[in-house]
């Protein structure tokens, strides 16, 4: 579940090609670089890290102050994800992040995966979707659409219609799109099926998780055309600068510093080239824990937050894969780094 190879950026220039990819089928289009939009107003959602005490023991003090270090950064709280090991968790325990989530948020918003888990060739699972999403509307979460085979492997109209029902059972909802390098079941989507969600008034926006910048730019013209209220949240933990072209986020990467990234955030919204120092040194570090295989960047950042005294040990899901020890000391000097762009 969830292995990832990277795949390399495009160079691209404003006549470049690019490829959208939808099951079998290809077409091609020439997607300018869209201009930059400064001093906008970013909305951050991150991705929070679930913590362990030992292997298998949840370190929830940890947790909690780890979501509400993300609340009163100004950063939303997304649980259940990649990040917190959504695939991985019995369901008492997802039960539990839900639980203490909010508490800690009171009111402030956050969002949770539902997820399903299926096989190939397995139909939509309505009721299943239904039940982990009234799961996360009790607690008075927003929930986020995981792919699953049975959503993704219809034909497209069928795949908005699937989203039109589940909108049908909730207040509002983000859509996610993964590619293939991502999950088995991930699929990016047509522009039909993109213009589907955006006219489904329940969902607030869609998680991008191509990897790939003009993919996304083709998401923003769609969006500024059709909805643009619509939330273009970035997945791509090597390019959290798209949100200079009108991206917003959901990361795995905002886990380490959600500190940072609000600092970041807000130089971006006051024209401060302060944005550009934290950014660059952000992007370090997102290359560095996002290297293969990509799903140990939860060890990545259980090592960083051990790093600034946030959590109490660095281990990660037993059933994660993990990085070696020589990251330590590259984790303490891109801290450093990190802390230096604050002097």
């Amino acid at each position: 579940m969830f292995k990832v190879e990277q795949i390399p950026e495009p160079d691209l220039d404003s006549e470049s090609q690019a490829t959208l990819h939808s099951g079998s089928h290809l077409m091609t289009t020439h997607i300018p670089i869209p201009a930059l939009r400064p001093h906008r107003r970013i909305t951050g959602m991150s991705a929070v890290l679930l913590p362990f005490l030992a292997p298998g023991e949840v370190d929830w003090s940890a947790f909690e102050q780890h979501v509400a270090r993300t609340c009163d950064a100004g950063l939303v709280p997304a649980v259940n994800m990649d990040t917190g090991y959504v695939h991985l968790l019995d369901d008492a325990t997802r039960l539990e992040v839900l639980r203490r989530t909010e508490v800690v948020t009171n009111g402030r918003m956050f969002v949770a995966g539902a997820f399903v888990k299926d096989t190939p060739g397995s139909r939509f699972a309505l009721d299943t979707y239904v039940a982990r999403m009234e799961e996360i509307q009790q607690r008075e979460g927003t929930p986020v659409i995981f792919q699953s085979f049975g959503l993704t492997q219809q034909a497209d109209s069928e795949i908005v219609e699937s989203y039109r029902r589940l909108a049908s059972r909730c207040d509002r909802f983000i859509g996610f799109e993964l590619g293939k390098m991502f999950a088995p079941f991930g699929e990016i989507y047509r522009e039909s099926v993109y213009h589907g969600l955006m006219s489904i008034p329940q969902c607030l926006g869609a998680k991008h998780s191509s990897l790939r910048r003009d993919l996304e730019w083709q998401r923003l013209a769609w969006r500024d055309k059709v909805r643009p209220d619509f939330l273009v949240l970035t997945g791509n933990d090597l390019a959290i600068d798209m949100v200079m072209y009108g991206s917003d986020y959901l990361l795995g990467l905002s886990s380490f510093a959600p500190d940072l990234f609000a600092k970041r955030d807000a130089a971006w919204l006051s024209g401060d080239a302060a944005f550009l120092q934290i950014n660059d040194v952000l992007q370090y570090l997102g290359f560095f824990a996002f290297r293969n295989p990509v799903p140990a960047y939860k060890h990545s950042a259980a090592m960083f937050l051990h790093q600034r005294g946030w959590i109490h040990t660095n281990l990660t899901h037993p059933n994660s894969p993990t990085r070696p020890d020589s990251d330590i000391p590259v984790m303490a000097d891109i801290l450093q780094q990190l802390y230096s762009t604050q002097s």
